[in-house]
């Protein structure tokens, strides 16, 4: 249960926790792609947009679950993917020279 703040300032100290948490995750996740590179077979397979699509249905209806808006979660998820399969076509490019 989330506790109810007594001031912008504790809701600002909350957020960015929580941010801090988000940013760190978010890394752990970019270590994770930057493996999944070596598993594919061209840039198509980085691309993979049936697989971008289950993500983010999958990620609505976590937010549904969550009683979260869940079309920010889709764009929040649309672009963290974008960003990440732009990385992962450095990275594959790389493993393939």
């Amino acid at each position: 249960m989330i506790k109810e703040c007594k001031s912008i300032a504790e809701v600002r100290e909350n957020i960015d926790s929580i941010d801090r948490k988000i940013v760190k995750l978010i890394s752990e996740r970019s270590e994770f792609v930057e493996q999944a590179a070596k598993f594919k077979k061209d840039t198509e397979d980085v691309k993979a947009p049936k697989r971008v699509e289950a993500v983010i249905e999958k990620f609505r209806n976590i937010a549904y679950e969550n009683d979260v808006n869940p079309d920010i979660v889709e764009e929040v998820y649309c672009t963290m993917i974008s960003c990440f399969i732009k990385q992962e076509l450095v990275d594959h490019a790389k493993i393939n020279i």
